[in-house]
């Protein structure tokens, strides 16, 4: 038994050998044809030895910038709270003249971007409450942005967040929960829809720096700061998506930086800012159907900025543009070149104005402003309005061909063009009423103001203004309020009004009888207190 025990384990340790050479012969045939065929795909290709390698940066690195510059700017940039009074609205006359696209195309425009004024100034809705009892008023509040330009409390923010509103109250970043200033508004622009705003406070505020808009690209990061739907110290980022946007009707003077940064109803006021943190413009604006974001917003640039903001500050806070009282075509037109000549063809000449009164004429083609050569409608405008009202301008234009010039004295634009600019104050200057010690302003009541506000003629004054934390407004005087008598004396005109004024002082009583509302909800009553 034992040779054939032996026999067959000789042959089994055959049999696992030749198995084992079986597979490593397969394994090296296979790995010969890999490497014949990579060397051969290899051989095919072209030489890499020029070829330099990738590489990506650390993850963190873009992020970390953004955070940088976010704890940079977050410190200057404000929520702003303002709070309003809305009276019901006379209706419309059936044959009332209305603009092709609506009452007002600049309204229309803030309707389409950020709702209705006759709601929250900035897209806020639902946060008012009624007024007193019978007053037919609702008490509105609206939410925006700003941003710190100077240490004594100078804020930049938009005209229309701060527009008509009866209190202004501004929340710095560092001050404690439910802490705020009261804001006073040193100077608007609705051509430019930038506001200036002062907050006092006994310390000196940090400040964001402004940088050049001017050199920011198509393509750039930057990042828009604010109080979206009052979400405080929102930051959002994004690219300039494009620049010089003209995107208003009948505003010369906004060109906007377009970005796809989010912004949304709140952030208006608020900046946005270049990788070094730098405020290259002032969030003003977006195209929205619903209101939010749809990565189409539009910031005014710091550079026109700077320059309303340092008119804003000056001794009569508000900006002066010159104009020569023409309208024109801003856009080229091939067609009109041709047949009235290379420059800006005039489409009208508002009567009386400075081009009137030199002699110019519809149908003349100006093609230059002292001796400097102008070629779009733009380029007129803003070398005009860069001037003061006043100042002397010579003209060059075409006249059938022939050249000549006009010396014009520059008219203000903003009293120029009141109706296209939307200023409804047709009051002649010297009868405007000044705030004093009631911190209200007064108007008389034509005849049909009265039958409007069913007050008998010759009897009362309207209030059409009511300044922010003030006697008036802490005693419950609102804007559109009829004042009937003060102490006792019948108030039926301006001069009444300023000559009770004046026997006032601080320590007095004031009782005022008011009527407040309208049809239903009209009632008279008794506002009082005592001169601080």
């Amino acid at each position: 038994m034992e040779p054939v025990a032996s026999g067959w384990w000789e042959r089994l340790k055959a049999r696992r050998l030749a198995s084992t050479l079986l597979v490593a012969v397969t394994l090296a045939v296979g790995i010969g044809i890999g490497t014949v065929i990579s060397y051969g795909v290899k051989a095919k290709g072209m030489n890499t030895a020029d070829a330099t390698q990738l590489s990506i940066p650390a993850p963190q690195e873009l992020s970390s910038a953004f955070s940088r510059i976010a704890q940079q700017i977050e410190p200057t940039v404000v929520n702003i709270n303002t709070e309003s009074t809305i009276r019901p609205q006379p209706r419309r006359k059936r044959n009332a003249p209305r603009t092709p696209d609506g009452d007002d195309p600049f309204q229309d425009f803030f309707d389409r971007f950020f709702g209705s004024p006759q709601g929250p100034s900035d897209g806020q809705g639902g946060e008012g409450g009624q007024g007193g009892e019978g007053s037919g008023a609702v008490r509105e509040r609206s939410l925006g942005s700003g941003v710190i330009v100077d240490p004594n409390g100078y804020i930049v923010t938009n005209a229309h967040v701060v527009e008509r509103a009866d209190r202004i109250k501004v929340r710095l970043p560092d001050d404690p929960p439910g802490t705020l200033h009261d804001a006073k508004v040193i100077g608007a622009d609705r051509e430019t829809d930038l506001a200036v705003i002062k907050i006092d406070v006994k310390r000196k505020l940090p400040v964001a720096t402004l940088g050049n808009s001017d050199s920011m690209n198509v393509g750039d990061w930057v990042l828009a700061i604010g109080s979206p739907f009052g979400l405080e110290q929102t930051v959002t980022a994004g690219i300039v998506s494009a620049k010089g946007r003209n995107v208003v009707p009948q505003r010369q003077f906004q060109s906007f930086i377009q970005t796809d940064a989010a912004i949304n109803p709140g952030n208006s006021g608020g900046p946005l800012v270049n990788m070094k943190g730098e405020v290259i413009g002032i969030n003003t604006a977006i195209f929205t159907d619903s209101y939010g974001s749809q990565g189409v917003g539009f910031a005014l640039p710091s550079k026109i900025v700077a320059t309303v903001y340092n008119q804003l500050i000056s001794a009569d806070h508000r900006v002066a543009r010159g104009s020569i009282g023409v309208d024109l075509t801003t856009r080229p037109n091939p067609a009109l070149a041709r047949l009235y000549g290379e420059g800006v063809t005039i489409s009208n000449v508002r009567s009386g104005g400075p081009a009137d009164q030199a002699g110019m004429k519809v149908g003349d083609t100006i093609t230059a402003v002292d001796g400097k050569p102008i070629r779009t409608g733009d380029e007129l405008v803003d070398e005009v309005s860069s001037r003061k009202p006043g100042a002397k301008a010579e003209i060059t234009f075409l006249r059938n061909g022939q050249s000549q010039k006009a010396s014009v004295t520059l008219a203000d634009r903003a009293r120029l063009f009141r109706e296209r600019l939307g200023d409804d104050d047709e009051a002649p200057e010297a009868t405007q009423p000044a705030e004093a010690k009631l911190g209200l302003s007064v108007h008389a009541l034509t005849p049909e103001l009265a039958g409007r506000l069913e007050v008998p003629v010759g009897k009362g004054v309207l209030v059409t203004e009511v300044r922010a934390g003030s006697f008036a407004e802490d005693v419950g005087v609102g804007r559109g309020d009829v004042i009937l008598e003060i102490n006792r004396q019948p108030v039926n005109s301006e001069d009444d009004f300023r000559k009770v004024q004046s026997q006032l002082g601080s320590g007095k009583d004031v009782v005022f009888l008011v009527r407040q509302g309208r049809g239903a909800n009209a009632g008279t009553v008794f506002l009082a207190g005592t001169l601080p």
